[in-house]
């Protein structure tokens, strides 16, 4: 007959008729009536406003060591001492420990820049004590934990870490803030993971400019990615007195950033060398990890205490453990950058391995490294075409991201857990780097292309002399400039196009033949319409880029002889308003000039000006006459003399059969002689060349 399970620390069988409650950590269960409410219980009805709450109840239970997350257990001295318990607590301090001060590299707030790390490498911590210059914004050291309350919200669901069994659990932040505030604690509860980007909150807070600048999420994630975008950038940690975090890698080998509002925080450090990150990897998989301490497997761990006001920055891949050493608010934030790709790499296979769930590792890793990637290949691009070698680190970087990126496509063919971004061919792109890597490392063998200084020592330098721009800044001044002129190619592109010197004489010279078989009357009109066009296209001439010294020429003399050609003066004189009439004016213009023609016709004189329109006509609307004009300003001076923009009439339609030639110095009054081309013929000519071709011989 098999045994009667027994239950609760009397050890009694189950008895339908007797209140029974389960614990959630051994999972056993216990009577209520052996549960006497000491101080404990009475906390937590005050607390909970119930007897009995699952999450909590194992602080009711007794208690029978104090090494062991499973406090029940017997003492019998054998069983090692377990992380996070008090008595490994009382040990960790008591341990001696190198002196971070051997590793810390101690700068001032506006010395960390992206651009002194470029060239110094980020492969050590570094401890800032004054923050002036860092770019960091902080609440004041009396932010406390109720104001975390209001800002955030007591409903934030958050997730907390018993200390003693270094176990996860969530709850309420309200709950976790009266735990905090309340004068006794059964147990040691840590907050570590409250990102407040999307809360009231992140307004009071903003991250170091080192770390906004060279965050991979800040700089290469696109604003319409199908996948959401990661935000590890803010967090706030709350920790009680002995609050313990075991050794560990931050995800996808972030960096990260601390800063200590109140409080204290003691961190155990151990460089990130092959031989150490193996040794972890093995710690990290073991069965009995939380009965040894890693630092005692590793030559040299490093103790570094921040006080209240010190911010420390922690490179790619180091290992670390953290103490709080007393009640402490801290803030900080992850992020992923180009100077240590490989590392950040390591790390996340590392990861994969050890089975990481997804709650604790950074947020699609794989497809920020697809848009890296993108970037990066227009980059080495730009930096090849201005003969500026990369650095370095980029292209160590760009070689092992080619290898991840390989090693995921082949994976997919097991695990369809795609994270490649639709608008990205993942082949084509991994071929454009591996050409990209292939040039750099074939360039120095054939020593053909100048090689651009990366200016990174400026040795022997007189004091006051800039210091030279490293490649990447230099990157990104060229990239700004080819965006500027790729918009600006584009605009000219849509922009609509000016027709040439060539258009306008053949359109001019088109509509001259045209008008060589109208009548009188409509002819005066035309003229006066061509001479408003002529006046409106030789401003736009002045605007034209020839095509060549002799083009040119031949164009601005055809020009002149058509009467198209405006001189310099006159376009400094249209600065002060246009001297050529307007829309009214010209229909005006129009009128008179047929008047005065039938006029002429019918023997009418009519004292003309310059330009052959009655002074009465103008002076019966109104308008000044370019006689009186002159006469009122002597200092006009009017360049376009051209009498008459009308092209001859028909021999037909002459009213003089033989009229006069057109005496002038090259003809001496006489016609042109045989075989002298005439301005006509010329202009033939020209317009019977730019039929076949657009440049003149």
């Amino acid at each position: 007959m098999a045994a009667v399970p027994l239950y609760c620390v009397c050890r009694q069988p189950y008895d339908v008729n007797r209140f029974m409650i389960e614990c959630d950590i051994c999972k056993d269960w216990f009577h209520g009536s052996p549960v006497s409410p000491e101080a404990n219980m009475s906390w937590l009805i005050e607390r909970h406003g119930e007897p009995f709450t699952l999450s909590l109840f194992a602080a009711v239970k007794k208690r029978n060591n104090w090494h062991r997350h499973d406090y029940t257990e017997p003492d019998d001295g054998s069983r090692p001492v377990q992380a996070g318990t008090p008595v490994f607590i009382k040990e960790l301090q008591s341990r001696t420990f190198a002196s971070g001060e051997d590793i810390l590299r101690k700068m001032e707030g506006e010395q960390v820049t992206p651009r002194f790390l470029e060239r110094h490498s980020f492969n050590y911590p570094i401890k800032v004590t004054e923050t002036e210059g860092l770019g960091l914004k902080l609440p004041p050291p009396t932010f406390s934990v109720l104001d975390v309350e209001r800002y955030v919200g007591g409903d934030k669901v958050i997730d907390v870490i018993d200390v003693a069994r270094q176990a996860d659990s969530k709850m309420k932040l309200s709950q976790f803030i009266k735990y905090f505030t309340a004068p006794h604690r059964p147990k040691v509860l840590n907050l570590i993971s409250l990102e407040f980007s999307d809360t009231k909150m992140s307004e009071l807070v903003e991250v170091p400019d080192v770390a906004q600048k060279m965050s991979w999420v800040e700089n290469y994630w696109p604003d319409d990615s199908f996948f959401p975008k990661p935000f590890v950038q803010k967090y706030c940690l709350m920790g009680v007195k002995d609050s313990y975090t075991d050794f560990h890698i931050d995800f996808g080998g972030t960096s990260v950033w601390y800063h200590v509002l109140w409080g204290e925080k003691v961190f155990y450090l151990i460089k990130p060398t092959p031989t150490n990150l193996a040794l972890y990897e093995a710690w990290s998989s073991s069965p009995n990890q939380s009965e040894v301490f890693f630092g005692d497997k590793v030559e040299k761990c490093y103790k570094c205490v921040v006080p209240q006001g010190t911010t420390l920055l922690i490179p790619t891949g180091w290992i670390h453990a953290v103490l709080t050493s007393q009640d402490c608010m801290a803030f900080g934030g992850n992020f992923l950058h180009n100077l240590n790709i490989g590392m950040q790499l390591r790390c996340y296979e590392m990861e994969r391995r050890l089975k990481t769930p997804d709650l604790f590792k950074f947020p699609y890793f794989e497809a920020i490294c697809w848009y890296v990637a993108k970037n990066l290949l227009e980059t080495l691009k730009e930096l090849r075409e201005d003969n500026c070698p990369p650095p370095p680190y980029l292209v160590e970087g760009v070689k092992a991201l080619i290898r991840a990126l390989r090693t995921w496509l082949k994976r997919e063919v097991s695990e369809p857990t795609s994270e490649v971004p639709d608008n990205i061919r993942p082949n084509h792109l991994i071929k454009e780097l591996t050409k990209e890597i292939r040039y750099l490392e074939e360039e120095p063998l054939n020593g053909n292309k100048p090689v651009k200084s990366q200016g990174s020592v400026c040795a022997g330098a007189p004091n006051g002399f800039p210091a030279p721009r490293s490649p990447l800044e230099r990157l990104c001044q060229a990239r700004r400039a080819r965006r500027a002129a790729r918009r600006l190619r584009e605009q000219q592109r849509h922009a609509p196009k000016l027709p040439s010197n060539l258009d306008i004489l053949e359109r001019h010279t088109r509509e001259v033949l045209r008008r060589l078989e109208v009548g009188p009357l409509e002819e005066v009109s035309a003229a006066a319409r061509q001479r408003t066009r002529a006046l409106t296209c030789c401003n736009d001439l002045a605007d034209e880029r020839p095509t060549s010294p002799s083009t040119a020429e031949a164009i601005q003399g055809m020009l002149s002889m058509a009467g198209l050609l405006c001189s310099e003066p006159e376009r400094v004189a249209s600065s002060q308003g246009p001297w050529w009439p307007g829309p009214d004016q010209r229909s005006l213009l129009e009128q008179r000039e047929a008047a005065q023609h039938q006029r002429h016709l019918q023997g009418d004189e009519n004292p003309m000006d310059s330009q052959g329109n009655s002074r009465e006509a103008w002076d019966n609307q109104g308008l000044p006459s370019p006689l009186n004009r002159r006469e009122m300003d002597p200092e006009m001076d009017f360049q376009y003399c051209e009498p008459s923009m009308s092209p001859p009439l028909h021999p037909s339609k002459r009213q003089a059969p033989n009229p006069p030639p057109v005496s002038n110095q090259a003809t001496k009054g006489k016609r042109p002689k045989k075989g002298m081309a005439t301005a006509k013929q010329r202009l033939g000519k020209i317009l019977k060349l730019s039929r076949h071709s657009r440049v003149f011989v």
